[in-house]
């Protein structure tokens, strides 16, 4: 678990519109449907007062078990696939493009794609391409040699012993900072090697790294013995982590330390050779996450013998880049972290894993073709009608809070007067045109696009914030909200049916892409949103008064949701989870005003349709979006790591804090549904 991105607030775990254009072919399968809004998904044998989401979305729960080769399977599932089937068909037709122009984004999207698919050669080559590096690593001879061949590692994108990136100053996110933080572990969290509820994963980790260790080469006794030693230092490295509740406080994993500071502090550590060989060897500060953790890691480099070091390093090449060598080692890294971790049953098509790992390492490349071809200039104009809409409608929430002062108010608009979006792609798409992509070196290309990325981050330590870049490429069917730029992001991806549907009524549409805006803006508010400024920056701009009674209405969502149990005896975590629920029912709650707004403006809208009253379809449309199906191994790991309560919560958690959800079902004291008024919170 690297610490990053901890800053970026997501809608999902993972136009277009109507508008978007039909494709002619991607590859000789079949275009899944556009999943759109349905009354067909609804099990109308269920009262919505006793189990709203099962009410809304019964029957597709039933007609959609998890496909063999997913962990989950959702209505953001459903459009991710569809929208993968379009990337098949952009990546097959710059593959068979060899009149392109070498390093324009269609020749290097195909050539990327051609290495990928090439089973033949990546079998051939085996272990040949991590070759170099694990002879660097055997040589090692001491600790700066280790230090200077980790940070060469790093450079390349290869994670170990901690984590490191590139991101805008907290205190001032105006320029950007070198940040550290803790990391070097290949499970999914540090409570899988501290906890007896993952025992069993644990062994079955041992066993991989045996297992993949032996097909690299090493003898059986000596991969056990040198397994259980990559177990044993990872979980020194996980007692000294932070916990991901822990890790959500923005101030206390905010610790700014000069260059001088961090070399006396952990003086095991060879920081001057670390950081020159990252090309830091001036950085005047760093911003170190958990400084507790490299007193942690100072400690196990003076008491742990090299050799250990070394076995720690082998392994951690070897895992990162097992899914881009042979069939059998790729094979082999899904049997553990697909089947074991998540519960999948087999792997993705081959062109599909291809997809993602180029959406991954060149995605501003492939999301441009994307782009091209599926995303009309008219898609981003309705977007951002829709998104002015319920800016106004929140606007006017702040405006006439009733438990915030108007000092703290004041300050509160106007950090909502310097909020941004950004809709649809960037207007300006990343130049790959340096990076070396070959058609039969996948290894390579994988390592050559992250070796690009980590340098293009780190040469502007220092240096003005480019507010124009994405963290997600436009493809993606998800969303964020940005604090230290005060910013909401919706890729193309995600402006699609289910979530955007201009051929559906407002109700629909408010209910899904609506709730999704509000969600992102709610974001710049939460728990931890709420601590930075207008300018992006940590800052404490509350009165004493009001922060108090901002957290005796979240203790409200975090005791809701910590009483949700998704498997018997394992409840969602009510504080890790904090910020997204918060956000989701200010997002209900924003959506729904802008709803009656447009309803108000256009009288003829407010209908019944299906049986159905506007009130209710948007309720029906929200609990939609949320439908999902899932493994049980996911769903464990999920509640572990991840900050989103399970879809079913999520539908229903929001809503048992809205008494026009009740009114608008006629939900009464007694039923399931129902949530007494003085346990409901009302924040945003």
């Amino acid at each position: 678990m690297d610490v990053s991105n901890l800053l970026k607030f997501t809608i999902a775990l993972s136009g277009c519109l109507s508008l978007f254009v039909e494709p002619g072919g991607g590859g000789a399968e079949k275009i899944p449907p556009v999943p759109r809004f349905s009354i067909g998904y609804m099990d109308r044998s269920v009262k919505p007062g006793d189990d709203f989401y099962h009410f809304v979305a019964g029957s597709w729960i039933k007609k959609n078990p998890v496909p063999a080769d997913k962990s989950r399977w959702s209505s953001f599932s459903e459009l991710s696939e569809r929208n993968f089937y379009l990337l098949h068909g952009i990546l097959d037709e710059a593959q068979a493009d060899q009149a392109a122009a070498e390093r324009t984004p269609r020749r290097q999207v195909g050539d990327f794609f051609r290495s990928a698919m090439d089973v033949d050669r990546r079998n051939e080559l085996a272990f040949k391409p991590i070759a170099g590096d694990l002879e660097r690593i055997e040589k090692l001879q001491s600790t700066d040699e280790l230090f200077t061949l980790l940070a060469d590692l790093h450079n390349q994108g290869v994670s170990g012993v901690f984590g490191s990136e590139v991101e805008p100053d907290a205190r001032d996110s105006a320029i950007y900072a070198f940040r550290l933080g803790q990391g070097g572990l290949s499970l999914p969290d540090r409570d899988y090697y501290l906890k007896d509820s993952f025992a069993s994963q644990r062994e079955a980790f041992r066993k991989h790294v045996t297992k993949m260790l032996t097909m690299l080469g090493e003898k059986p006794e000596a991969a056990a013995q040198h397994a259980a030693t990559v177990l044993s230092l990872e979980t020194d490295l996980a007692r000294a982590s932070r916990s991901r509740v822990e890790l959500r406080d923005p101030i206390k994993n905010y610790n700014k330390r000069t260059r001088e500071e961090i070399i006396a502090a952990d003086r095991a550590i060879p920081w001057n050779l670390y950081l020159g060989e990252r090309g830091l060897g001036q950085l005047p500060y760093a911003v170190v996450g958990q400084p507790e953790f490299f007193t942690a890691v100072n400690k196990l480099v003076a008491e742990r013998p090299l050799d250990d070091w070394k076995v720690y390093l082998r392994w951690h090449v070897l895992t990162s880049t097992a899914p881009y060598l042979s069939e059998a080692a790729e094979d082999e890294d899904f049997a553990f972290f697909g089947k074991v971790l998540t519960g999948q049953e087999k792997q993705e098509p081959r062109w599909k894993r291809s997809a993602r790992v180029i959406d991954h390492s060149i995605g501003e490349a492939l999301g441009k073709l994307y782009v091209e071809k599926y995303f009309p200039p008219e898609s981003r104009a309705r977007m951002n009608e829709l998104v002015n809409n319920l800016r106004a409608v929140f606007e006017e929430h702040l405006k006439t809070l009733d438990w915030m002062s108007e000092e703290t108010k004041a300050r509160a608009l106007d950090k909502f007067a310097r909020f941004t979006q950004k809709i649809g792609y960037p207007e300006k798409f990343r130049d790959y045109s340096s990076v070396d992509i070959r058609p039969d070196d996948y290894v390579g290309n994988v390592r050559r696009s992250r070796a690009f990325e980590v340098h293009r981050q780190t040469v502007r330590v220092g240096k003005p914030v480019d507010k124009s870049e994405w963290e997600m490429t436009p493809p993606t069917v998800n969303a964020y909200f940005n604090p230290l730029q005060n910013e909401i992001v919706f890729p193309a991806g995600i402006l699609q049916p289910p979530f955007f549907d201009p051929t559906a009524d407002d109700p629909v549409n408010y209910g899904a892409i609506g709730a999704v805006i509000g969600h992102e803006i709610t974001h710049g508010y939460d728990d931890e949103g709420r601590h930075y400024d207008a300018d992006g920056n940590l800052n404490d701009w509350w009165t004493a008064r009001d922060a108090r009674e901002f957290d005796e209405r979240a203790q409200k969502v975090v005791a809701e949701y910590a009483a949700f149990e998704p498997l018997p005896g394992l409840h969602v975590n009510g504080k890790l989870t904090l910020g997204e629920n918060i956000a989701d029912l200010g997002g209900v709650s924003i959506a729904y005003d802008a709803m009656e707004r447009a309803l108000a403006k256009d009288p003829s809208k407010r209908r019944e349709i299906d049986g159905f009253t506007p009130e209710q379809r948007f309720f029906i449309s929200f609990g939609q979006i949320w439908r999902n199906n899932i493994r049980e191994a996911e769903q464990r790991r999920l509640i572990t790591v991840d900050p989103h309560s399970p879809g079913q919560f999520r539908a229903i958690g929001p809503l048992m804090n809205f008494q026009q959800f009740f009114d608008a079902f006629g939900i009464k004291e007694g039923q399931k549904m129902w949530r007494a008024p003085g346990l409901r919170a009302k924040i945003w």
